[in-house]
């Protein structure tokens, strides 16, 4: 399973998402693309998922937005 967390440092959102991450101790699972710093990255995110919302996590190519979501597939999958 492929998973990337699309973020922005500066993004609340984002912060809680990564905490959980950490928490969980599953960092070297998820890639993190920082659409802040990486205008591919921002442009994928907007492609695939049709907007520019983060936190997204792509699970396999496939977009999931909303921290708390994101958080609660995280807790039941990982």
């Amino acid at each position: 399973m492929k998973l990337e967390l699309f973020k922005r440092d500066s993004c609340p959102y984002c912060v809680k998402v990564m905490m959980l991450v950490d928490e969980m101790g599953v960092g070297g699972q998820i890639e993190y693309r920082d659409i802040s710093r990486d205008p591919d990255a921002r442009r994928r995110l907007v492609e695939v998922g049709g907007k520019q919302q983060v936190p997204c996590l792509f699970i396999d190519g496939e977009p999931l937005y909303e921290s708390a979501d994101i958080m609660r597939w995280m807790r039941e999958n990982l």
